[in-house]
């Protein structure tokens, strides 16, 4: 079953720790550091069972201002969160910059809880409660309960857990579909056992024996064992506050930040599509560009914000921007994020991914921005089926697979059938790939189309006397470049329609036609009279161009190309061209020979047409190459039996 995951959140020294271990009796707090300070440096981690039968993970955060980098690792799993604010201090700086946090990874739901009840007067309690329940109006604590406690009395604790089991008891729990992610917070090593991470399970389920695979690294482990509160399991669910034991992998080769996923679900990337919310409490405006620090997951990345429609961001605006991230994350659209200033560093703002690979877009011109504005509109507005369409189009010639897809826009099996079944029927969506289920959109395959077809309409204008373009050199020339079964596809696809033919290794309009000009067929008269003359001793190619001269080299190439194309000319070496019909007779002649008298060798050759060792030992091996001729030992006899 699905757990719910209470996270903590407040001032530092505002009693969370002693606050949890009064509920739990767990202490929370495991580092000497933590314990000689009196102050929590990293994350803690307990459990409360309910009578309602559920069980509840608590995530203890630091409340010193230092240690916010690791109170935000902790909130990213946070399903509710326990405001705490001791009640002899009310309302402080990191209770403030918390809430902020908190509300911008999207945490809807709550309650606030006054420590230290045994340290103020009934007055003084009320009127702090007054204060803190003004603090939070116009916000999604505005309504929730707020209860005070005394965790070194015991006051308080019983109702307090009471008003949890009825929250709890509250939710609608459902099963999360999907691959399993998690963010792992803590790694270390146990001695007999090996490599362990711990995290909050995002979404999904993986069991003992699976692999899982890490990113960015792209290293993949087995899990050898799992633990959920100190109890071995088999299977662990979204929810659930997890220790994970591996075998495969070293705890040198893992870093709390990395996402832990079922392999191949997750793609790394150092762009991301996103809304986002500049706090209104910052002093001043943001300039396009500014550079940050991007908290996802439990991960810290330097990166940019990078404005799609404005300049300069007032306190409290509203913006669509692109993040361009130092190094690669692999996140999902849907996931939150939360913005800390470069120096000094502070909680600027945050939001929601909305794309986790995107392409790099443009916000030079007007035009720019305002397709940007209606590209997010689409995003946050659109069906499931309009934003499958917006992926795969943003996707372009890479496409994606049917995995992909699934986790881009949050559904999966059956709805993921249906949802797919219309666009394929209509072929808005083409499967390049069955066996990978790898899927394009109609609009790159006509982008594709069109740039090949562009393409060759340029080379058949640069080159007017060559019939087509060689398939591997077009493919190699596409910027980006083109997979190949994609490109097959491509050609495939304008092949069936008549746009294009395809002459084995060769590519062509089908409405190109070779048109020789005056002097080009004068050349091509020329060329042809220069070989039917040399019979059976043709010129070199340097010999060509010499007596030729007077043409320019290009066009003399060009020309003798074509013909070898028609098969006018047959060329038998790299430096042996011979006029196809002589070639014919030849032929005629050799086979004739060879039937009267059973074989011919290579002086039997020469015999019979004059020739010498330069053109007869070719010839020969043409023929056998055309396979007129087997040769065995040194003589050569016919490959099939004279009729």
């Amino acid at each position: 079953m699905r757990e719910i995951i209470l996270g903590t959140a407040g001032h530092v020294d505002h009693g969370k720790t002693s606050l949890i271990r009064a509920l739990t009796g767990i202490d929370t707090d495991r580092l000497k550091e933590e314990k000689e300070r009196g102050i929590t440096i990293e994350l803690g981690f307990a459990h409360l069972d309910l009578p309602c039968g559920h069980r509840l993970g608590i995530v203890d955060v630091p409340g010193h201002e230092k240690f916010v980098r690791n109170m935000v690792a902790g909130a990213a799993g946070m399903d509710l969160v326990a405001f705490v604010i001791a009640a002899d201090e009310g309302i402080m700086p990191q209770t403030t910059e918390h809430f902020e946090i908190c509300r911008l990874l999207g945490i809807q739901d709550g309650l606030i809880i006054l420590t230290k009840k045994d340290m103020v007067e009934e007055e003084w309690l009320e009127m702090v409660e007054e204060d803190v329940r003004e603090h939070f109006r116009g916000t999604f604590l505005e309504e929730c309960p707020i209860i005070a406690v005394s965790s070194t009395t015991g006051e308080g604790i019983g109702e307090l857990r009471s008003l949890l089991d009825e929250k709890i008891s509250r939710i609608p729990f459902r099963e999360e579909f999907g691959p399993f992610r998690l963010a792992v917070d803590r790694v270390f090593s146990m001695k007999g056992f090996g490599t362990v991470i711990t995290g909050t399970s995002i979404n999904g389920r993986t069991g003992v024996g699976d692999d899982i695979e890490f990113y960015p690294s792209g290293l993949i482990a087995r899990i050898r064992g799992i633990q959920v509160h100190g109890h071995d399991v088999e299977l662990v669910e979204a929810g659930h506050r997890t220790a994970i034991n591996l075998q495969g992998i070293e705890k040198e080769q893992i870093s709390r930040g990395d996402m832990a996923a079922t392999p191949g679900s997750l793609t790394n990337s150092t762009l991301l599509d996103c809304d986002f919310h500049y706090l209104a409490s910052n002093p001043k405006p943001i300039k396009n560009r500014a550079q940050v620090r991007v908290h996802v997951g439990t991960r810290e990345i330097t990166g940019r914000l990078v404005f799609l429609e404005d300049d300069v961001l007032k306190p409290g605006d509203n913006a669509n921007i692109q993040i361009i991230l130092q190094e690669p994350a692999a996140l999902w659209p849907g996931d939150r994020y939360v913005i800390r200033s470069y120096s000094p560093v502070r909680t600027i703002g945050g939001g929601t991914i909305l794309n986790n690979a995107p392409p790099k877009r443009k916000r030079a011109t007007p035009e720019d921005r305002l397709r940007n504005q209606e590209l997010f509109t689409r995003y946050k507005e659109g069906s499931d089926q309009e934003r499958l369409l917006l992926f795969l189009d943003d996707a372009a010639h890479k496409g994606l697979t049917r995995d992909q897809i699934a986790t881009r826009i949050g559904v999966f099996g059956k709805r993921l059938q249906k949802l797919l079944q219309r666009p394929l029927s209509t072929g808005e969506i083409i499967v390049v790939d069955p066996e990978r289920q790898w899927m394009i959109s109609a609009t790159t395959l006509e982008h594709l189309s069109r740039t090949v077809t562009d393409t060759l309409r340029k080379f058949h204008a640069e080159n007017p006397l060559k019939p087509g373009l060689a398939r591997e050199e077009l493919r190699s020339g596409l910027r980006p470049p083109v997979e190949p079964r994609l490109f097959q596809h491509v050609i495939n696809t304008l092949v069936k329609q008549g746009g294009i033919i395809q002459d084995q290794a060769e590519l062509r309009l089908s409405d190109f036609t070779i048109t020789l000009q005056v002097d080009e067929e004068e050349l091509q008269r020329d060329i042809l009279k220069i070989y039917q003359d040399a019979g059976l001793a043709p010129p070199i190619l340097k010999e060509l161009l010499a007596r030729l001269d007077r043409y320019p080299e290009k066009q003399i190439r060009e020309v003798l190309h074509l013909l070898l194309q028609k098969k006018k000319l047959i060329q038998i070496t790299e430096s042996l061209i011979f006029d196809a019909a002589r070639l014919d007779d030849l032929a005629a002649q050799v086979t004739a020979h060879i039937r009267e008298n059973g074989e011919i060798d290579a002086q039997g050759f020469k015999k019979l047409t004059g020739l010498t060792r330069k053109f007869s030992i070719p010839l020969l091996e043409y023929f056998d190459k055309i396979k007129l001729t087997i040769r065995i030992g040194n003589k050569r006899v016919l490959r099939t039996k004279p009729s």
